[in-house]
């Protein structure tokens, strides 16, 4: 088994830029004994260095002092936690994600802390990869192309990263004219000694624009530069597929449908059944995968109970579908993505299962070894990212807007003959977007994808999301409010949050802005 390298910087920007000495930020040896300038000094430890990165990429580390000992942040079980629970689609029904679900967290709240902590982490070892490869590559130690393939890779993930992090912390792109509002701020330097965390600290955080330029520029040298074909980490195709979901959020219609055309003869392709992407011997390798997270088996290589996807919404039932989209009349009662064959002993293979009357989602199903991969994107999006954008663009084109949408629904329906949507159902621009976004929803339901459609939607001109939606209650809902037939209109334990509110954003942690005075200084308002 490989080692994986493990690159903790023990007082670096993740962790507020703390004072410590140089003797100790360079003590980077208490797993294996590897700096981080001899991790790229030949290239069986260069590669182990990139299994490295990808592995903080799927575990973490949380707020303990093991850098494998994380909770799934940022890109295993805590992106689709955290992304569910902050919208209205699911019931959060323990305490595990309660401050998230609620929107009662504040600047300590662990599970949103770390994601901010664990996330710059993650973009630190990617700007070192790149630093050393680089070097590595100068150096002859492997060869310029071997370079760029590992170069493109950290660029990807460095991306996304940032990406994922505004979601939470800024507004979104629309917020002012041209985007000039706060952002996050954009780490592209690699930091392992004290210099380099001094002249860090002063850069505060870019503007929403900026930081899209600088994703997209990322995304874009990766596309070039990746030759990796392994789902379980960054491809061509993963690059170009994540440029259609940040081109949607920046309202750049044509680009959506520029990049998703790229993907055309590239191997990639909806599967026949919606269950086929989450079918454990194969959600890595179908054609529909773009880019998951690897999650085991091996040691390492998953969060455990507390960051695996099948330990949370399967073993330990924290959170379960909630009636407000169940009971969704778009949603057809015979939709395959409904399907329940569980029994009271077993949780069955139809894509949801019942405990005490309340649905669950069976995407994932390994609640033992926990080996589920986390989805991070799949083409279906890519579909519907192109739907919308054909629906949306300055001259729509509802037509081919239609085909896309249906490639995607009709393998779920019983009977697409009758069940398809038609250009007399969906005759207008709105009735068209609005059956999309109704698909997203229902398409990926605990994937971790409401919640950047929520953000991106904030005073949309066509279906504009105030803020935070209501919803149920935090807790066990009652078997009772899962009866199909009608909408749901039973009560919203939780208001909603407006976008005006404070608490719309995630604040900057206190771990950070405490010994950060750049950070300190640009926290979000009311925080």
């Amino acid at each position: 088994m490989k080692k994986y390298i493990k690159l903790f910087l023990l007082g670096s920007i993740a962790l507020g830029l703390n004072s410590c000495n140089e003797e100790d930020l360079l003590d980077l040896k208490p797993i294996n004994q590897i700096s981080v300038n001899d991790s790229f000094s030949t290239p069986t430890l260069i590669a182990s260095s990139i299994n490295g990165m990808y592995n903080a990429a799927a575990v973490g580390q949380f707020n303990t002092t093991n850098p494998n000992g994380g909770r799934g942040y940022v890109w295993g079980a805590a992106f689709v936690q955290q992304n569910d629970c902050r919208g209205e689609d699911v019931v959060n029904t323990q305490a595990f994600y309660q401050l998230t679900y609620t929107t009662t967290y504040d600047t300590g709240t662990a599970n949103n802390v770390y994601y901010w902590v664990d996330g710059y982490r993650l973009i630190n070892r990617c700007n070192l990869v790149i630093e050393g490869v680089t070097n590595a590559v100068s150096n002859g130690v492997i060869s310029s192309a071997i370079g760029d393939d590992y170069i493109g890779q950290a660029k990807f993930l460095r991306a996304i990263t940032h990406f994922e992090l505004l979601m939470h912390f800024a507004r979104p792109y629309q917020f002012t004219s041209g985007a000039t509002h706060a952002g996050i701020p954009y780490r592209e330097v690699g930091i392992d000694t004290q210099s380099e965390i001094d002249s860090e600290i002063l850069k505060g955080r870019n503007t929403v624009a900026e930081c899209y330029t600088k994703i997209i520029n990322d995304l874009n040298d990766a596309e070039s530069k990746i030759t990796n074909t392994a789902k379980f980490k960054a491809t061509k195709n993963a690059a170009i597929a994540f440029k259609t979901r940040v081109y949607l959020h920046k309202r750049d219609w044509d680009n959506v449908i520029v990049e998703g055309n790229k993907l055309t003869g590239s191997g990639v392709a909806l599967t026949a059944n919606p269950k086929d992407p989450f079918v454990l011997a194969n959600n890595l390798s179908n054609t529909e995968t773009i880019f998951s997270i690897q999650q085991g088996p091996a040691a390492g290589q998953n969060a455990g109970v507390n960051g695996a996807l099948a330990s949370q919404y399967r073993r330990r039932l924290l959170v379960c579908i909630s009636p407000i989209i169940w009971r969704d009349p778009s949603w057809l009662a015979d939709d395959k993505r409904r399907e329940d064959n569980s029994t009271s002993a077993s949780p069955g293979t139809g894509m949801v299962f019942t405990n005490a009357g309340r649905k669950y989602t069976n995407k994932y199903t390994d609640d033992v070894n926990y080996t589920d991969a986390a989805p991070v994107i799949r083409y279906a999006e890519v579909v519907l990212n192109m739907a919308e954008a054909q629906a949306r663009k300055s001259t729509p084109d509802l037509n081919a807007a239609l085909t896309l949408l249906n490639s995607v629904r009709n393998r779920a329906l019983a009977n697409p003959t009758t069940q398809a949507y038609t250009s007399t159902t969906l005759s207008s621009q709105s009735l068209m977007v609005g059956a999309i976004l109704k698909e997203r929803r229902i398409e990926f339901l605990m994937e971790g994808r409401r919640w950047g459609d929520i953000h991106r939607l904030q005073g949309d001109n066509l279906f504009p999301i105030d803020g935070i939606p209501a919803k149920i209650a935090n807790g066990n809902p009652a078997a009772s409010t899962f009866t199909l037939g009608t909408p749901y209109t039973g009560p919203l334990g939780l208001a909603n949050i407006p976008a005006s509110d404070f608490k719309y954003l995630w604040p900057i942690p206190q771990l950070e802005t405490a010994s950060n005075p750049t950070l300190a200084a640009q926290q979000n308002p009311g925080w």
